[in-house]
C-alpha cells in the first residue's frame, strides 16, 4: 500500500508560481513514476505531465514550457513546479504513482495507468 499526500494548493494570482507537493509514504520503491492530473469543477480529469523512473518527464500540451516536475528520492516526493499560472489553472491537482514506472510516456495520459492516487489539493487561480 502507498500513500500520497499532496500539498502546495491555495490561493494565487494570475502569473503566480506556486509549488505542488506529493510525498508518498507506506511500501515505496525507487523505482515508480509520478504523474500529475487536475480536475476542474464540471470537468473531466486531465493529464497534467509525469515524471518516470529515469526522470523523464512529459507534460501536456497546455502546460509545456511553463510547469516543471521534479522528484526527491531521498524524500520520496514529486513536485509540480507551475509557472505562469492562468486562471483556466483553478482545479484540485492529483498526484498519482505507479510501479515500476516503466510505462511508455504515451501510457501516463490514462488515469488507469497508476496504482495510487492522492486526495488532492485544491488550487485557485484569481485573475
Amino acid at each position: 500500500q502507498v500513500e500520497l499526500v499532496e500539498s502546495g494548493g491555495g490561493l494565487v494570482q494570475a502569473g503566480g508560481s506556486p509549488r505542488l507537493s506529493c510525498t508518498a509514504s507506506g511500501r515505496t520503491f525507487s523505482r515508480y513514476a509520478m504523474g500529475w492530473f487536475r480536475q476542474a469543477p464540471g470537468k473531466e480529469r486531465e493529464f497534467v505531465g509525469v515524471i518516470d523512473w529515469r526522470s523523464m518527464t512529459y507534460y501536456a500540451e497546455s502546460v509545456k514550457g511553463r510547469f516543471t516536475i521534479s522528484k526527491d528520492n531521498a524524500k520520496n516526493t514529486v513536485y509540480l513546479q507551475m509557472n505562469s499560472l492562468k486562471p483556466e489553472g483553478t482545479a484540485t491537482y492529483y498526484c498519482a504513482w505507479d510501479y515500476p514506472g516503466t510505462r511508455s510516456m504515451g501510457a501516463y495520459v490514462m488515469p488507469s495507468s497508476y496504482d495510487y492516487w492522492g486526495q488532492g489539493t485544491q488550487v485557485t487561480v484569481s485573475s
